[in-house]
């Protein structure tokens, strides 16, 4: 999934949009995940970040489960996922799609 929004970096910035990734692993599985991404991913979420970020996180397994968010240029969340699998999280061509759809609708 991070290689299809960071294949569309260029496109999300003509959007006015900014990719930023996160999760709870360490610096090495990161930089393992991370390898030939050119957008920024921070490492070692912590439960205090992931509730201040709006996130959903596992009481069962004890961890962020996928949580994305599209913010308004002044941090309003526009749009959100939560998801406890692989399914339902934010296709990078959708979202990109989505993006443009409301900067075509903000520029009428």
């Amino acid at each position: 999934m991070l290689a299809g929004y960071n294949e569309r970096r260029a496109a999300f910035a003509e959007q006015g949009a900014t990719i930023i990734a996160g999760t709870v692993d360490d610096l090495a599985k990161t930089s393992e995940v991370a390898k030939g991404l050119e957008i920024p991913i921070a490492y070692g979420v912590t439960r205090d970040q992931g509730d201040a970020l709006g996130a959903w996180w596992d009481e069962r397994r004890n961890f962020i489960q996928p949580s994305e968010f599209v913010l308004s240029q002044n941090g309003r969340v526009m749009f959100s996922t939560y998801s406890n699998s692989p399914v339902g999280r934010m296709d990078p061509a959708e979202t990109l799609t989505l993006l443009q759809f409301l900067n075509a609708q903000r520029a009428k």
